[in-house]
């Protein structure tokens, strides 16, 4: 259904923008069976995966899931908001110099800067709505691809930047994802995908196998570098372990589908979420480990005829053609032209670099793209086969 135009004068031009309305699916309340959760990192913007609720209750994961990294367009955005701090510092210094009285070379410089962090402002202001747009379409297409009907989000509230140091601080009060969960619930109404706020209590602390507390080390493939990415199940028992965001997205996605009765609709804006935690509801959102085939073995091993040797061949060789040059051995390269140089072991069609000495983000720093320094899991769920849910592999 088309609605009136909106006139727009651009030059010596005059714009409409026609605007329309379609239907499309009702988003659902209760009754999902495939889940995708997201949880949000610092540098690791959104980590998400998909669960299945079987019939008899149990949970199962699909997929060991996926990330979207944005740590350079994050880096570009620290870099901009420190240039726009020092741009007003120098504007504020410029007020204090004149204190009311005219300056004309004062005022013109003071002019300047105002221009600058005008333009500066700009920039941010794009740059966090490309990323609100890049991640918020990342999540969707990960629904479609798993054909899940919900989107468990982890509750905003909890996020809240206080106690963690000024930098840390900064950081997180910088982050768009107020913008991402709008853009979300937009292209995933399109979709017919309801998108729920759960609580976010505990969900990198316990296990999603077992809920026993997590204890937390360095990455294995980062051993140099300080942190506690990594989680292992203490629980004998179990012994999950992976990178902790992974396990976060799958407490979400569990706990969203054992609480998806206690699902209520805000009457002010509209959004669906789960207020709390029910105890007996939550001792039961645990994933179900996938059984494993037995290998022991029961009997002797099975007799392999040996391979015949080949016969030669009965044809002469190719008598050697005269001069210096003789015939090249197969499987050698030609030694006339030199070979292409390889590429990196770490990217392809479908991947993307992945280093294991820590991401450093040079070209944000100096001012490059958006595309180039913001890394994304494709959406492939419906390509892979279920795997161990404590396989603890990263995407």
């Amino acid at each position: 259904m088309l609605h009136l135009p909106t006139l727009r004068v651009t030059g010596r031009q005059v714009r409409a923008d026609v605007a329309y309305t379609h239907a499309v699916p009702q988003a659902r309340r209760t009754g999902h069976t495939v889940a995708v959760g997201v949880d949000w990192g610092l540098n690791t913007l959104l980590c998400a995966g998909t669960l299945r609720l079987d019939s008899d209750g149990r949970i199962t994961a699909l997929g060991a899931g996926g990330q979207f990294r944005a740590a350079g367009v994050l880096a570009k955005q620290h870099r901009l908001r420190r240039l726009s701090e020092r741009l007003h510092a120098k504007a504020d210094q410029y007020v204090r110099l004149t204190d009311g009285r005219p300056d004309e070379h004062l005022t013109g410089k003071h002019e300047v800067l105002r221009d600058e962090i005008h333009r500066v402002s700009e920039r941010r202001a794009n740059l966090n709505q490309a990323l609100a747009w890049a991640g918020a379409r990342w999540a969707v297409d990960q629904a479609i691809a798993a054909a899940a009907t919900v989107i468990y989000v982890e509750d905003l509230r909890s996020m809240e930047a206080k106690g963690m140091g000024a930098t840390l601080n900064t950081r997180l009060s910088q982050q768009v994802r107020g913008k991402i969960v709008d853009r979300m619930r937009h292209l995933a109404a399109e979709a017919g995908v309801a998108v729920v706020t759960a609580p976010a209590r505990n969900t990198s602390k316990h296990c999603p196998q077992c809920l026993t507390p997590l204890q937390h080390r360095k990455a294995p493939d980062q051993p140099t570098v300080a942190g506690w990415k990594w989680a292992i199940c203490p629980n004998q028992s179990c012994r999950w372990q992976a990178d902790r965001d992974h396990g976060a997205w799958r407490r979400i996605a569990a706990r969203g589908l054992t609480h998806q009765a206690k699902t209520v609709t805000d009457r002010s804006s509209g959004q669906m979420m789960i207020r709390s935690v029910v105890d007996t509801l939550e001792a039961s959102a645990v994933i179900t480990r996938t059984s494993r085939g037995d290998r022991s073995k029961t009997g002797p091993t099975r007799r392999h005829t040996s391979r015949p040797t080949p016969r030669r061949r009965r044809a002469p060789s190719p008598t050697r053609p005269h001069g210096r040059a003789g015939k090249r051995p197969e499987g050698h390269a030609p030694t006339d032209r030199r070979l292409p140089r390889a590429a990196h072991r770490h990217q392809s069609v479908n991947t993307i670099s992945t280093p294991t000495t820590g991401h450093r983000p040079r070209g944000a720093a100096l001012g490059a793209g958006f595309h180039l320094h913001a890394h994304a899991t494709p959406p492939r769920w419906e390509t892979i086969p279920e795997t161990k849910s404590d396989s603890g592999s990263l995407s």
